[in-house]
């Protein structure tokens, strides 16, 4: 990995690329620490630290501290994910949208700009209902603080996904997930601290469980990132004049896990939504509704607990057959195949092969999927058992290992363009 970045440096274009990225990133680690004006982020932290919320944790390490100290990138970039997960589904749901996809680079913009739109859109919303619902953060709580928080908010959101556009166009690509994996870093000081607390009062076992479990963790994903099924394929022999074309026996790589990071990214914000939409309910209703929204906003965000953490893992697995299914289609790769004459060995071109790789692609799926939700859910169990408040989570494990691998075989492909080794060829 060193190695690919001492490489990269020595390119002038790829150097440019780098360090743009990296101003883009202290860029954000300093809006993260502009405050919102009218905000008393002394009294906010005191709630926070007495009530223990789930929600807070959550939104915490996608926004790299700034939704504790409620400063302007408190959101983070939790609405762009929002509105890209309901784009995704229009997408498949609403014929114009799918051919507006496959218009290629032209719909893409047409997509992407309407996900921006959506973006605002859920910015407002969720900054609404953080203000209606925090009152007592307020200095002075009127229509014109609240607006200005709210405004404030739906900013630095907006900032963050210009800043996210800019580092996939200008900079080395992933620009959403490197926000997300930067703002999941800095959370890193406060973990180190709470291992020296513990080996300070002797809890010398609990810090080796830790440290192997992550360990063990560590090594799981980058083999999920890495790992792949290679469905043989083989080409026939075209003869044209006194040429014979093809012939040649080559494979379809399939991921274990082809959705990379996605579902983990889904999977929280959207566990984090409900329970942002029921703080604009502070009358605390009571009967069949209250009860409804109630459950809700508790078990949306209490992953600590067996409801919480079934329903995360559930939506990890679902958003990893989701997401798969908009980057893969059997179907075209089958027709593809035949094409250019190449068939699966084995199997009979057309309906038989859209059937074979849909089978061996749902299979991967489920495995993938299944090990990302365990090792999601592994530091919450390790944290029951242990009895040690963790702060970095499994979910914020497998963001930051997955985009850095990400990102380093996208600076990897730059360097073979150029002809250089890097660290797949070392």
């Amino acid at each position: 990995m060193f190695g690919t970045l001492r490489d990269a440096f020595k390119v002038e274009d790829l150097r440019k690329r780098l360090i743009f990225t990296l101003l883009m990133l202290v860029v954000i680690r300093i809006g993260a620490s502009v405050p919102i004006p009218g905000i008393n982020n002394a009294y906010l932290k005191e709630v926070f630290a007495a009530n223990n919320l789930d929600l807070v944790g959550m939104l915490d390490a996608f926004s790299g501290g700034a939704f504790q100290n409620m400063t302007l990138f408190a959101l983070g970039i939790i609405p762009y994910i929002n509105s890209s997960i309901i784009m995704n589904l229009l997408t498949i749901a609403i014929p114009a949208l799918e051919e507006m996809q496959k218009e290629g680079e032209d719909g893409r913009k047409k997509i992407a700009k309407i996900t921006r739109y959506g973006t605002i859109f859920f910015a407002l919303i969720q900054a609404t209902a953080i203000s209606i619902s925090l009152q007592n953060i307020f200095y002075t709580y009127n229509a014109f603080s609240v607006i200005v928080a709210v405004v404030a908010m739906t900013a630095g959101t907006a900032f963050l996904m210009w800043i996210g556009e800019r580092i996939t166009e200008n900079g080395i690509g992933n620009g959403i997930s490197l926000i997300i994996a930067i703002n999941i870093l800095s959370r890193i000081p406060s973990g180190v601290r709470l291992i020296f607390d513990q080996v300070r009062s002797g809890n010398y076992l609990g810090v080796i469980a830790i440290l192997l479990v992550f360990l063990l963790m560590i090594v799981v994903v980058i083999l999920i990132q890495l790992g792949e099924r290679r469905i043989n394929v083989q080409y026939a022999k075209r003869v044209q004049g006194r040429k014979v074309y093809g012939g040649q026996a080559t494979h379809i790589p399939l991921k274990v896990n082809m959705a990379g990071v996605i579902p983990v990214i889904f999977a929280s914000s959207l566990l984090q939504f409900p329970s942002i939409i029921t703080n604009f309910f502070v009358a605390n209703p009571t009967g069949w509704w209250g009860s409804v929204l109630n459950w809700i906003n508790y078990y949306s965000i209490k992953t600590n607990y067996g409801v919480g953490a079934l329903i995360y893992f559930i939506l990890i697995i679902l958003f990893a057959y989701f997401y798969t299914a908009i980057i893969f289609n059997p179907f075209e790769v089958a027709n593809n195949l035949k094409k250019n004459g190449g068939f699966v060995l084995g199997i009979r071109p057309g309906r038989p092969t859209v059937d074979y790789l849909t089978t061996i692609l749902n299979r991967m799926v489920f495995i993938g999927g299944t090990i990302l939700g365990l090792i999601a859910l592994s530091p919450i169990l390790l944290s029951f058992i242990i009895d040690i408040q963790i702060n970095f989570g499994g979910t914020s494990l497998i963001i930051v290992v997955g985009v850095i691998i990400e990102t380093m075989k996208q600076i990897e492909s730059q360097l073979v363009m150029r002809h250089y080794k890097g660290f797949l060829n070392s």
